[in-house]
């Protein structure tokens, strides 16, 4: 089954806690704090892998989870880190990240990695906070949560030379004449459902690889036959040959100009690609009429007579393909632009905020507080001394009190609830 796009939710592992302990041993009064820091989680880590080709696998696996880091120890023992998760993807698959549809990676060669998701770091032990003024502390940080993802995955075959054209003008077939793949031919419209690939080697040239697209019609950005869903993995083609069937009765400077117009409907960069003419068919009767008119209504694209039964002007097909792609450069995706970052100088944002939940009940957020408390393990006295003294120092009371928060007023800062007094 092949499948070229999916939705998938990706989470990193949340990092261990670091523990408070001391050393303990005979004959050793004091011997001081010896809480481990706890392990990283772990990661969730795409690699681009010739082992795929397409992205079923995701059909069923909507879900991926890397596992927590575990906690600290005591002698200054480490937590186990978890292992990264890797997921191989087929080459040309393209990651962005919902809901901003925003493109973050673009793996298109054997062995690339990216990781989607980092795993959150392990909090540190009371041995990392030990002090000449404060040897003994009961301090210790929980681990960075890990990082949870929506992402789209969009597959663009890697193929230097894309076939395009109506319905049962002649593809499949042509792609079976020139390579050893095996696409589906029939005598009706429609045949091809999904991209076929197939490599084309010819004496004393550099071999190339072709894709068969599924036919387009008259409206396919309006949805109509299979629409435009295929036309992304011509994105990566270097060279477009338009097969137009020379014995279909119908207008072939008409068929020309209706794949053109959707093309550029879908993007108006594959218009300007490199392309030539396929007339295929030319075994039928009536071919040579139709070639002549083809001729005569199209003058700036190079046309090949081609038959796939007789295989005349397949090898002159061929070899104008290689000279041509030898001038052409790997066209880079037209979404690849988005990458270009532009500084925009802006004011800093705060490092909290609060929110009047009624009149004696308020809520602090901002991303930067949010953070800090979720490293401040806040279970022992001097973890919530701590707490406090940060709110205090970043004039968390001044706002209260400018708000006009009373004695005995409610303070809400996640899970954590703490009373006001001036």
């Amino acid at each position: 089954m092949f499948i070229d796009r999916a939705k998938i939710e990706v989470k990193s592992g949340k990092g261990g806690d670091g523990i408070i302990a001391f050393h303990t041993e005979k004959f050793i009064a004091r011997g001081g704090p010896s809480g481990g820091n706890g392990g990283r989680g772990g990661s969730v880590i795409f690699v681009a892998s010739k082992e795929v080709t397409t992205l079923v696998n995701f059909r069923y696996s909507k879900v991926i989870k890397a596992d927590d880091g575990n906690k600290g120890m005591a002698k200054n023992m480490y937590g186990r880190s978890a292992k990264d998760v890797s997921v191989k993807v087929p080459l040309g698959t393209v990651i962005f990240e919902e809901p901003s549809h925003q493109l973050i990676a673009d793996l298109s060669t054997e062995g690339q990695e990216f990781i989607v998701a980092k795993g959150g770091r392990g909090g540190r032990g009371n041995a990392c906070f030990k002090s000449s003024v404060n040897r003994a502390p009961r301090i210790a940080e929980n681990g960075m949560p890990g990082v949870s993802k929506k992402l789209t995955l969009e597959l663009k075959l890697l193929a230097d030379v894309g076939l395009v054209g109506l319905p049962s003008v002649g593809k499949s077939t042509l792609l079976s004449v020139i390579s050893n793949a095996k696409p589906e031919i029939a005598d009706y419209e429609f045949t091809t459902i999904y991209p076929n690939l197939g490599v084309v080697e010819l004496p004393g040239a550099t071999s190339f690889v072709v894709a068969d697209l599924p036919g387009l019609i008259e409206g396919a950005h309006l949805g109509k036959g299979l629409g435009l869903q295929f036309l992304r993995h011509l994105e990566r083609c270097r060279l477009i040959i338009h097969v137009i069937d020379m014995s279909s009765g119908r207008n072939p400077v008409a068929d020309f100009n209706t794949i053109k117009a959707e093309l550029k409907t879908y993007q108006s960069g594959l218009t300007k690609r490199p392309a030539v003419i396929a007339a295929s068919k030319m075994d039928e009767p009536g071919a040579e009429a139709a070639l002549k008119l083809l001729k005569k209504g199209v003058r700036k694209t190079k046309i090949f007579p081609i038959s796939a039964l007789t295989h005349q002007g397949i090898n002159e097909l061929m070899y104008e393909c290689v000279a041509l792609l030898k001038t052409v450069p790997p066209m880079p995706l037209e979404i690849e632009k988005s990458r270009i970052r532009v500084y925009q100088a802006k004011e800093e944002a705060p490092i909290f905020e609060i929110t009047r939940r009624n009149e004696h009940t308020f809520i602090l957020g901002g991303e930067r507080l949010i953070r800090t408390y979720r490293l401040i393990n806040i279970s022992t006295d001097e973890g919530l001394l701590k707490l406090l003294a940060y709110l205090r120092k970043i004039r968390v009371e001044d706002k209260l009190r400018d708000m006009g928060a009373r004695d005995g007023d409610t303070v809400i800062l996640e899970d954590f609830e703490f009373e006001y007094y001036s």
